[in-house]
């Protein structure tokens, strides 16, 4: 397909440059003939609908629109419908990026601003879509059949542990009939632990941190329960917090990091197991003494990562979360519980707080204003006040 078969004597594809996200910001403003910063790797089909409804004359992305791990319907859509695919344009692109300024995007994949060279990709075509989404396919099943082989292996290895909680350590913490947050160190962990203050400041939940995300729980005021993690990459103020310390283990019991523990002087106790991550050990160990609630924070699990051969959801992390089950709720969605989204809202919250608040002030003045009772000197005072009325109308 051709940039220039819309308008050939335009030196290029014109239009305005507009920033979408996949989450809809940008959209609203995105209009036929616009060219559409998208950066979306494994271009969905939803995200793809909504860029067909604007009518967009080309769609540049800063990464890919198919990485090769999952084979998706969303460049296919867009080319269907004429739409030009430029990919791979580079995240610098931020930099220069002007809401809504004329851009000029070439045959060859260059944008440009009048004659300044803003950013550059690769033109998708047809052939090269449908290319990739083949081998995308093959490789999602290769995948998924090596995954499910590893799945079917560590039950057979770790059946004992899943099924009746073999070598999970005492945790000589009251977790039963309690709520329990567990903190991995992902990319957001800190910013949803302040997310979560007033869910923890509500049911004072047990505190389970995950390597240096205990470090994070310490730092942010909290005192952790529990840490399980290799104490290497672990501060010395978390360990020494007064919190029970886990060490996971190899299952012939060899623990790494067990010298530190020793250095301090403090006491810890293993978990051994084939699991690698210490988050599922966490989860295994709050589900084993019977936490009412799990809430996880830094670690979720979706498809989207176990398609992606994310090393962090693997065959352990899936049979790990499947054996909390109900039990186990994502850190993000327990946030939204406590987030006010319309600040319209609270802010007549607050005015009528101060209208009720306004309203009792003149009535206790009013009740205390004379010599007679409470109810009479109201009584008065409401008498004054409406023969006043009166006399400006009379």
């Amino acid at each position: 397909m051709s940039l220039f078969n819309r308008n050939a004597d335009l030196p290029g594809l014109q239009g305005a440059t507009r920033q979408c996200t996949p989450q809809g910001r940008g959209l609203k403003r995105l209009s036929s003939g616009d060219l559409a910063i998208i950066d979306a790797p494994d271009l969905s089909r939803a995200f793809a609908q909504r860029l067909l409804a604007a009518r967009p004359a080309a769609v540049i992305n800063v990464a890919r629109f198919t990485t090769g791990s999952i084979p998706n319907f969303g460049p296919q859509m867009l080319l269907d419908a004429d739409i030009v695919l430029v990919e791979g344009i580079g995240a610098e692109i931020w930099d220069s990026l002007k809401e809504g300024k004329k851009g000029r995007l070439t045959e060859d994949g260059q944008l440009f601003y009048g004659e300044r060279l803003i950013a550059s990709g690769t033109p998708v075509t047809r052939t090269a879509a449908e290319h990739t989404f083949t081998e995308a396919q093959q490789s999602l099943v290769d995948h998924m059949e090596a995954y499910f082989g590893n799945t079917i292996q560590f039950i057979h290895s770790e059946a004992p542990l899943l099924i009746d909680g073999l070598g999970i350590p005492d945790a000589g913490t009251d977790i039963e009939g309690n709520k329990v947050l567990v903190i991995s160190p992902g990319p957001r962990h800190r910013t949803q632990i302040k997310e979560l203050r007033n869910f923890i400041r509500e049911y004072d939940p047990v505190l389970i941190g995950v390597d240096a995300a205990a470090d994070t729980l310490v730092e942010l005021g909290y005192k952790p329960a529990l840490i399980v993690g290799n104490p290497t990459g672990i501060g010395s103020d978390a360990l020494r917090s007064g919190a029970k310390v886990i060490l996971p283990a190899d299952p012939d019991g060899h623990a790494d990091g067990l010298e530190r523990i020793q250095d301090l002087g403090i006491g810890a106790m293993t978990f051994p197991a084939a699991v690698s991550s210490a988050t599922d050990l966490a989860l295994l160990l709050a589900s084993y003494h019977n936490a009412q609630l799990v809430v996880n924070v830094g670690a979720p699990l979706d498809l989207d990562r176990v398609f992606d051969g994310d090393p962090s959801a693997g065959p352990a992390a899936l049979l790990t979360r499947t054996k909390v089950g109900a039990k186990l709720v994502d850190g993000s969605a327990i946030a939204e519980l406590y987030t006010v989204r319309s600040s319209g809202s609270l802010a007549w919250l607050w005015a009528l707080l101060g209208v009720l608040v306004a309203v009792a002030v003149v009535i206790v003045i009013a009740g205390t204003a004379g010599d007679g009772s409470f109810t009479d000197n109201l009584i008065d005072t409401w008498n004054s006040f409406a023969l006043s009325v009166q006399g400006w109308f009379s």
